[in-house]
Order: C-alpha cells, then structure tokens, then sequence
C-alpha cells in the first residue's frame, strides 16, 4: 500500500489541485509559493519532498531548463482507491469488510456505488 507523510501528502495536494485547476506540471519553486501562506518551509525543502515523490513512483518529471516540472503520475481519486483496496487487503475477510464498508456509506455514495457497478455491468466484453 502506498502511503504519503504529512508534508508528501501536502505537496501532493498542491500538484493535485493545479491539475484539477489545468494549470498542469509546477516547478518546485510553484510548490513552494503555493505552500508559503500555509507552512514556512525552505525551498530546498520542497526539492528534495518533490524528488522524494518521483522516485516513489508518485509524481513524473521532465526537464525545463535548469529546473524540474512536476505532475502527478496519478489522480487522487485514483491513489485513494489504491489505498482502499490495500486496507481491504489487509483483512481476513473481504466480503465482511465490502459488506460492513457498503452499510456505512451515505444514500448518496450507495447511488454513486450502484452506478459504478451498473457501468460495469454495462462494459463490453474484451474481444
């Protein structure tokens, strides 16, 4: 399962957010602007947090000059459902775990669920 810190986790968000923004792959020092009105941290910080990421796998990066650009090599929605199916992984018995997960969600996330399943339902077979 793969996990973030804290300060990964907020670098994370920042790359996250621009994507979700169009704004695409940031600079280290576009990281550290965005992160300046919430945490004072040093730039060479952020570098090596970012540097730390690519080489996790978490973020792809390519040249601009002298400096880094920086995106995310998956979505968040796509890392929290990684991390999902790791947490169930975990447990003895996946059936009990998706069971006791679907009786704890809200009606609105069961219509998404329902969705979901129905599209899949739906799909083509591979030919």
């Amino acid at each position: 399962m793969k996990g973030l810190g804290e300060l990964e986790r907020t670098v994370m968000e920042v790359l996250w957010a621009r994507e979700d923004a169009g704004r695409g792959a940031a600079t280290a020092r576009d990281v550290s602007r965005a992160l300046a009105g919430d945490r004072d941290l040093a730039h060479t910080t952020v570098m090596t947090v970012l540097d730390r990421l690519a080489k996790k796998g978490f973020l792809d990066r390519e040249r601009d000059g002298r400096a880094w650009r920086y995106s995310p090599s998956e979505s968040r929605e796509s890392w929290v459902a990684e991390l999902m199916l790791g947490a169930l992984n975990e447990t003895g018995d996946r059936d009990a775990a998706l069971a006791h997960f679907v009786r704890s969600v809200s009606d609105d996330e069961a219509n998404v669920i329902r969705q979901a399943l129905l599209n899949l339902t739906r799909r083509e077979p591979p030919a």
